[in-house]
């Protein structure tokens, strides 16, 4: 048995219990809440819950980080140092190079192995984008997210001062472009002007086309269903108009947590270091021997 521990309880970590709770080769030794208490979750009635992951009475083999992704770096750096390997969905693309590198180093120093952004995009998503190119080396692929929300979007507006609670949906516009529609809920004497350029020069927003409507309750335009849709025109060799094509629709927290959890199960599997999906042996996310998997997938 792999003994897990879940680091953070908002969406994703309740997703991680259950999905942790569902595999066989998996036992749970706590959760680590800022709160240090399962008060109000009857799900965790058995569980150690701490604020800090040094006081769980069993030590874990891997921690599933489900705490906002501008934490991670933070969350992950006294695990990993403990020897504990980590797993996170960080979903900033265009800082993952720099995230791989400094849990890389801490990885190696603790003797550990940190799995970054293994989400579903970041994450399984890339491992599609990296098989269809390598089917059709030269060409263009597109990936088109939605209509659905968007977990880190929706975070990263509720950390602004002012804001009561947020829902960022992406709307795809086609050819990998993408609109932010932002509904936010605001605290009482907040400024929405200040609130509204806060969100438009966020790393998050700042690269698409984004509107943001205040509403009176967000809870009632809430919907956690997410999906996307992946194309790839391209050449295999000297053969031109090769087409690809991918699609799902899915419920964005449950798939988040479950592909957390294979990918701890691959962690145990690899040497120090750090890793993304793209990088790891598909094999490896599967419970069970390898040799059954052959027989059954190849």
């Amino acid at each position: 048995m792999i003994k897990a521990a879940i680091v953070g309880y908002g969406n994703i970590g309740r997703a991680a219990l259950e999905a942790l709770s569902a595999a066989q080769d998996f036992s749970v030794c706590g959760v680590v809440r800022r709160s240090g208490s399962g008060e109000g979750c009857p799900e965790l009635n058995g569980l150690p819950v701490v604020q800090n992951i040094e006081e769980l009475p069993e030590k874990p083999e891997v921690a599933l980080i489900c705490t906002p992704t501008r934490s991670v770096l933070e969350t992950a750096e006294g695990i990993l140092k403990m020897g504990i390997c980590t797993v996170d969905s960080f979903d900033i693309h265009t800082q993952i190079p720099q995230m791989h590198a400094a849990l890389g180093q801490l990885a190696r120093q603790g003797g550990s192995v940190a799995i970054l952004s293994a989400g579903w995009d970041p994450g399984s998503d890339s491992v599609v984008r990296t098989l269809l190119e390598a089917c059709a080396p030269k060409g263009l692929t597109f990936t088109n997210f939605g209509p659905g929300m968007s977990m880190g979007h929706s975070v990263a507006i509720r950390a602004i001062e002012g804001v009561a609670d947020a829902l960022s949906v992406t709307i795809p516009a086609g050819a990998g472009l993408h609109k932010r529609m932002c509904y936010v809920q605001l605290k009482k004497g907040a400024d929405p002007a200040k609130i509204e350029r806060q969100i438009l020069e966020d790393d998050y927003f700042a690269h698409d086309e984004t509107h943001i409507q205040f509403v009176p309750d967000v809870s009632a335009v809430r919907d956690m269903g997410h999906g996307v849709h992946i194309e790839r025109k391209g050449v295999s060799g000297s053969t031109h108009s090769q087409r690809f094509s991918f699609d799902m629709q899915i419920n964005n927290p449950a798939l988040t947590a479950q592909i957390m959890v294979s990918a701890a199960r691959a962690a145990l599997r690899q040497t120090p270091g750090c890793y993304t999906l793209i990088e790891l042996p598909p094999i490896d996310l599967l419970p069970g021997e390898r040799a059954e998997h052959i027989a059954r997938l190849v």
